[in-house]
């Protein structure tokens, strides 16, 4: 006798064609078979992937395409929809911020062709700066969020939000995290149904929200919401699943097997979308059981909305709003709540793990341009990117960091405000391009005392190594118009821009005293490509002559992972040597050695 848990599970051993999948692939795959004609996005941790494998499926049955923002990605998506054809658009947590504009009036315009919006959060901060729960954008929004559990769940909720899309006139959020998106399962899957495309509707009253227009959908949207309640409650990806009743747990997500794990024979009300509950099945629910728990990653959502109806319900005093969920966390509010005995206590040691702090990779072209920057005395406004790790030791380089492309604002907010040491701000390419030329504008318009470094290492580095408008090739590798930063920047008005190889540190460092001894906006262009994508860069490994090292560490404020203290001491001090395994040769250390002895590595001569 299968629990209601396990036969679900088990009907997935039914299917004709099963493949381990991530929750991202299983998006990209679903999305496909839906027959989505137009996918964008910007890359963006733990969302990245639902677009890298989208580009796998045939040109001929979608363009997919990398944005130059979030709100650009939406925006094609919509465009897409408005002729008539399906349309997805993914993006991290913080990516629907900066989509929110046009996400918050999508609402209102609704669809013609199916839109769906993968929205992958990062509960734990993994790779994030911040942990925000985007359900509350779809209550927000009055747009249903669909929540898988798991992988098969991703693909088959992904398949139901553009029908769901379609049939209700709306917008739809399926809600990942970074445990589903990047976690693999095995998932049954189909074949590509090609979607025809609707013909364009011509209701202007529907596509253009001027206020007269908007006045009237915003009645639709409440009207809309109310149909969804009743579809939700009565919809395949809810169910009741019978146990003790005693008590229970209305879930959704990845919760949903953490709980399972810990309680599996509880009574459940599991939850396909946490946006907008079904009033009537959540009071018939806590009706059929003696006490009421919620468990949710986040945000108290569910929780404040069963409170609502005037019921008693237990959740986060158990449950933590902060990190990320697992089996350990739900035991524990249980355990918490007196319906689970606590874990036996071990005394058994525990080693200590050694402290690794994030570091640039070895021959990061950043080095030396934090290195110039930290030198420079300057007030630095850094942004997001493999760059932010400069605020970390040896190299301390960055004073703030708020969101993509606030660096130059914030430098600007900073030079306006009078701060006495002169102000730099710090931002990637793909940055740039996403939200840094607006404010680069403005630091011209207002005429602003402000040194741009722009940090051009050819690719979007920290998700991964995608391409950008900046890069010449599209995301599926094709050539394409390349942007020309010297002639952007200087279209914007700046009239000092220079640009300096990162790798040579004594012309980094001086232009960077001539950008900031420059009265008004300056950019420095510190060019070189990332050592890592799309390629892994190698030239010959470098080596300390360990005779000739006096200990003094000054190599050692590169931060380079390849330079290491090795067991031999001058005057109470290591010296240093580099592992050729990791050292590619970049020559920053040999250019900081105050005794010149670093040099190309001989090779050794075998017999």
């Amino acid at each position: 006798m299968h629990t209601p848990w396990q036969a679900a599970t088990a009907l997935k051993s039914e299917a004709k064609e099963l493949r381990p999948l991530t929750g991202n692939e299983a998006i990209a795959r679903a999305a496909w078979e839906a027959g989505v004609r137009v996918a964008a996005a910007y890359p963006g941790t733990p969302s990245t992937e639902v677009l890298e494998n989208l580009a796998t499926y045939p040109v001929e049955d979608l363009h997919a395409q990398w944005s130059t923002n979030e709100k650009v990605a939406l925006d094609v998506a919509m465009g897409a929809s408005f002729a008539g054809s399906r349309a997805l658009c993914a993006m991290k947590h913080v990516g629907l911020n900066v989509a929110a504009d046009a996400f918050m009036t999508a609402t209102y315009i609704g669809v013609n062709g199916g839109l769906v919006l993968i929205v992958c959060d990062d509960p734990g901060i993994h790779s994030s700066q911040n942990e925000q729960d985007s359900r509350i954008y779809g209550q927000l929004a009055s747009i249903p969020v669909l929540e898988p559990s798991d992988a098969q769940e991703a693909y088959d909720f992904t398949k139901l939000a553009f029908e769901i899309s379609e049939q209700f006139d709306t917008p739809v959020i399926v809600r990942s995290t970074t445990r589903l998106s990047h976690t693999r399962s095995t998932v049954s899957v189909g074949e590509r149904v090609e979607m025809p495309p609707r013909v364009f509707l011509e209701r202007p009253s529907k596509n253009v929200m001027i206020p007269a227009h908007a006045r009237g959908r915003h009645l639709f949207v409440l009207e809309r919401e109310a149909k969804l309640k009743d579809y939700l409650a009565a919809a395949d990806i809810t169910r009741v699943e019978k146990g003790d009743t005693k008590f229970g747990v209305v879930t959704a997500g990845t919760c949903y097997p953490y709980l399972r794990e810990v309680l599996p024979n509880a009574t459940v009300l599991k939850l396909g979308a946490s946006w907008p509950l079904p009033d009537t099945l959540l009071r018939e629910f806590c009706a059929s059981v003696d006490q009421v728990f919620v468990v949710e990653e986040l945000e108290p959502i569910i929780e404040k909305e069963v409170a609502s109806l005037g019921i008693k319900v237990e959740g986060k005093r158990l449950f933590p709003r902060a990190g990320e969920f697992s089996p350990e966390v739900v035991r524990a509010g249980f355990v918490q709540a007196g319906l689970l005995p606590a874990p036996p206590s071990y005394n058994a040691w525990v080693p200590e793990p050694v402290v690794r702090p994030p570091v640039l990779c070895a021959g990061c072209p950043h080095t030396s341009s934090f290195l110039a920057v930290r030198a420079s005395g300057a007030r630095v406004a850094g942004d997001i990117g493999c760059y932010t790790l400069a605020v970390l030791d040896p190299l301390r380089g960055i004073d703030t960091c708020v969101a993509m492309g606030s660096s130059i604002g914030n430098a600007i907010g900073m030079a306006k405000a009078g701060e006495a040491k002169p102000v730099v701000a710090t931002i990637g390419d793909s940055t740039f391009l996403h939200a840094g030329l607006p404010a680069l504008i403005d630091a011209v318009y207002n005429q602003a005392n402000i040194a741009v470094v722009l940090l051009d290492n050819h690719i979007t580095a920290m998700t991964g190594g995608q391409e950008h408008p900046g890069t010449g090739k599209t995301l599926r590798g094709e050539p394409a118009p390349q942007v020309d930063y010297e002639a952007l920047i200087k279209a914007c008005g700046v009239k000092w821009v220079k640009k300096v190889d990162s790798y040579d540190l004594a012309a980094t460092h001086q232009a960077l005293r001539e950008a900031i001894n420059y009265r008004g906006v300056a950019v420095l262009i510190s060019n070189r490509p990332c050592v890592l994508d799309p390629i892994k860069i190698k030239g010959p490994p470098l080596e300390v002559i360990t005779s000739q090292c006096t200990a003094c560490q000054s190599c050692m404020n590169l931060g380079c992972p390849a330079l290491t203290w090795s067991d031999e001491w001058f005057e109470g001090r290591h010296r240093v040597k580099i592992d050729p395994a990791l050292c590619i040769g970049c020559t920053l250390c040999a250019q900081v050695c105050t005794i010149d002895c670093i040099k190309i590595a001989t090779p050794a001569v075998t017999q």
